[in-house]
């Protein structure tokens, strides 16, 4: 049996020992969750390397929604090398483009940039026009370890539909379930063949305080019930 992969939203050095002390597997590193997640500093990163054994995937997203430009790639790119030559493992980031489809050239430039590092195709996914016709896009892309999905832009909840129709048609390994989910949705995910589950507010009382290791402890032993 397959074992469940727990990852962990991480701010800083504090998030990330305490995501580590709970018994996570790996942190999704960001700064500005108000934004639902942004590219964090070089600093943070290296900060965190110093402190936490656990490896980052570190979020590419210069602002908030899902497009961005030649020029908004460009940092991005340079970006990502500050960021790997501070210890991240692999990469976040997935694009749109106008039409609500998968913006291959953008997405496709930092794969590129990343390389050989692993990637994370993450929640544009569901905001996509056509959800099924971006997953069939993305998952013929190389490197990529998960794809960071509800289902749905509401959260898990509203999304276990697709969740299921996605698994069915053989990407259960690359689901990775996260964006409102909640311990009833664990066993139905488990059920269908995910393993690897995202959690950031479900592990802190808020996001103005830190990550608290005995939630990441609860969830840990949630997700290897399979």
């Amino acid at each position: 049996m397959t074992e469940s992969l727990l990852e962990v939203i991480a701010l800083d050095v504090r998030d990330a020992v305490a995501a580590e002390e709970g018994g996570a597997d790996r942190l999704e590193v960001v700064a500005d969750m108000s934004a639902d997640g942004l590219t964090p500093a070089a600093e943070t990163v290296a900060a965190i390397t110093a402190k936490c054994a656990l490896p980052q995937m570190v979020m590419l997203r210069p602002g908030p929604g899902f497009t961005v430009t030649d020029e908004t790639v460009e940092g991005l790119r340079r970006d990502a090398r500050a960021l790997a030559d501070a210890g991240a493992a692999g990469f976040v980031f997935g694009f749109l483009d106008g039409a609500g489809a998968v913006d291959l050239a953008a997405t496709e430039a930092l794969i590129h940039a990343v390389a050989p590092l692993p990637w994370t195709f993450h929640r544009a996914v569901d905001h996509a026009a056509d959800v099924h016709a971006a997953w069939r896009a993305v998952r013929l892309l190389p490197n990529l370890a998960t794809v960071l999905t509800s289902g749905d832009p509401a959260g898990v909840g509203a999304g276990l539909g697709v969740l299921r129709a996605r698994a069915g048609a053989g990407d259960a390994a690359l689901i990775m379930a996260g964006g409102g989910l909640r311990a009833e949705h664990v066993p139905v995910l488990l059920d269908y063949g995910v393993r690897a589950f995202h959690v950031g507010g479900a592990v802190r009382p808020s996001w103005s305080d830190p990550v608290d290791p005995a939630l990441v402890r609860r969830w840990r032993t949630l997700v290897d019930q399979v």
